[in-house]
């Protein structure tokens, strides 16, 4: 391909000229588009990076390379659906943080987040509270119930897409802060416009037993893995989940971008439990040509929204 006209690099701002030799990044979009170029030295560096290299950054809401959370999951537009279990709601936080014009919201009870926002809407009537021009970012729920908030249906979140030109982000499902779940029959609440699937768990679930205390629901887990209850999680137990029908796949619309995040990968033991689940991931998803497709899989710390590895299929 051949440009027709200059283009600043995406990384480093150097203006790329017809006829200079340059990257085109396609990987980080949640449709595959192209949306960026990177001038030849920022393309060496990308390709490094995504081959595992790292480069020390002083910002901690960037990657080594320079790329935020927001573009390694592709969630800077649309309906992005957070579900599983292991940073659901620090993830949700932190692209609330680096997209102003967000709104955050939920198909299922979530916890009081009025400090994460600028502010929190609360009333059955959320298109009201969108058109009347609120600051950014948004919450939007329907009603408080104790500590909680109540979302909406999954319906309600369509419509809210359909009116607000900015990313929307929803937490899909409940975990109780545990490390790992699986879904049961009634989760995730994804609604139809959803573009973005986040299907997310911690990688300090290895090693954990299959117990209540580090498992959401893990009598669903024992049924969609060869884990007995008590036994080990394995990386290769976890693959499995994220990669089932009903699990980390379960309720994907037809068309959805499915970017599975390994959270908590704090130290190199972490690192290389995250790859093995990310190999086996792909390789599980591969076997099976009629579920959802996955191009990607991001390893991160969410707690710092730093982005330690994005693994490509």
């Amino acid at each position: 391909m051949t440009l027709q006209q200059s283009h600043p690099c995406v990384r480093c701002g150097v203006t790329i000229e017809p006829g200079d030799v340059f990257s085109a990044v396609d990987v980080l979009d949640g449709d595959g588009d192209l949306r960026a170029l990177l001038c030849e030295d920022c393309g060496d560096g990308l390709r490094a990076y995504v081959d595992g290299g790292h480069v020390e950054s002083d910002t901690p809401a960037e990657s080594e390379r320079g790329y935020s959370i927001v573009d390694a999951l592709g969630a800077d537009r649309g309906v992005t659906c957070i579900v599983g279990a292991g940073g659901k709601k620090t993830t949700l936080y932190a692209l609330a943080d680096q997209l102003p014009n967000a709104i955050v919201t939920a198909t299922v009870r979530i916890p009081i987040f009025d400090s994460q926002v600028a502010r929190v809407a609360v009333g059955e009537d959320p298109l009201s509270a969108l058109s009347a021009g609120e600051d950014r970012p948004l919450g939007l729920v329907a009603a408080r119930e104790g500590d909680r908030y109540r979302g909406f249906a999954p319906e309600t979140i369509d419509s809210i897409a359909a009116l607000h030109t900015g990313p929307v982000l929803v937490k899909a499902d409940g975990a109780r802060t545990r490390e790992f779940k699986g879904p049961n029959a009634s989760e995730p609440q994804i609604p139809a416009s959803t573009r973005t699937v986040v299907p997310i768990v911690s990688a300090h679930a290895v090693g954990e037993p299959l117990t209540e205390a580090a498992v959401h629901r893990p009598e669903r887990v024992a049924s969609l893995t060869d884990l007995e209850l008590g036994d080990k999680i394995t990386p290769a137990a976890i693959a499995e989940v994220l990669a089932s029908p009903e699990g980390g796949l379960k309720d994907v619309p037809p068309g959805a971008t499915v970017v599975p995040l390994i959270n908590k990968v704090d130290t190199d033991e972490d690192a290389a439990a995250a790859h093995e689940i990310a190999d086996r991931l792909f390789e599980s998803v591969a076997a099976n040509p009629f579920g959802p497709d996955v191009r990607r899989i991001v390893l991160a710390r969410m707690i710092d929204a730093t982005v330690v590895s994005v693994r490509l299929a």
